[in-house]
């Protein structure tokens, strides 16, 4: 019975793909399907803005970042996004509240819901000075992600273990050996330059699942958004099996 149900879920999961994929083609629902792509470069912009929009990174400590912290120095961390509201979105109320990325700064979940022109309006003033950076196009997709996009992690991730919720290594096993596998190995530790293995990565789930969802700035890694979340998870679950 139970290899029964993970077959459904498999089939299920491939359903979704193949019903993802058809929408992106035929168009139908045309106006979800753009939103959802929309997001998915809203959020990698959220992630390193100057990779997507193939610039270089600044060369001038951002401003609003706290000078006596970790990455003060570096620019091209401190004009991240992520770097002060962290990849769970809450700022020093989440998993940024300690540690290295800690900069006492809010987080953007408040704005979830928020009217996309009125957070362009954040990012352009002098407290984001974002507007001198990216054109009106990535400030919109960055917005809309800002507005529309941001993930509950806490549906999904245990703040106190850091594993998912709910997740089938199992099942993760045959969606990361289809769609994940190509580029990262079926251990999961390429390609080289990655810095960590994909099971190391997970030290840090919310990123890792971020990634997974949105695609990684400046790669070919497929964004995963329009998918069944519990695809994602089932993912993520998997490689926390796989070889540190």
């Amino acid at each position: 019975m139970l290899a029964t149900t993970r077959t459904s879920r498999i089939l299920s999961g491939i359903a979704a793909g193949v019903f993802a994929v058809t929408v992106l083609i035929l168009g139908l629902p045309s106006a979800l399907a753009e939103e959802q792509s929309a997001l998915a470069e809203g959020a990698r912009l959220y992630d390193k803005w100057y990779k997507v929009i193939d610039t270089r990174a600044p060369k001038v400590a951002h401003p609003a970042y706290p000078s006596d912290k970790k990455y003060a120095k570096k620019p091209g961390a401190n004009w991240r996004c992520k770097e002060c509201h962290g990849w769970d979105g809450k700022g020093r109320d989440g998993a940024y509240a300690t540690g290295k990325h800690h900069t006492g700064i809010k987080g953007i979940n408040a704005m979830m819901g928020a009217d996309p022109a009125a957070v362009v309006a954040v990012l352009k003033d002098a407290t984001h000075r974002y507007g001198e950076e990216m054109n009106d196009g990535a400030l919109g997709k960055l917005a809309l992600f800002v507005s529309r996009g941001q993930i509950d992690y806490d549906r999904y991730i245990d703040a106190g273990t850091k594993k998912v919720k709910g997740g089938d290594a199992v099942l993760g096993e045959a969606y990361f050996n289809t769609i994940c596998a190509n580029c990262h190995g079926t251990k999961g530790n390429l390609p080289k330059d990655m810095g960590k293995t994909l099971a190391k990565q997970m030290g840090n789930p919310w990123e890792v699942m971020h990634k997974i969802i949105n695609g990684q700035p400046g790669e070919q890694m497929p964004a995963l958004r329009a998918l069944d979340r519990q695809i994602v998870i089932d993912i993520m679950a998997h490689i926390a099996t796989l070889p540190q």
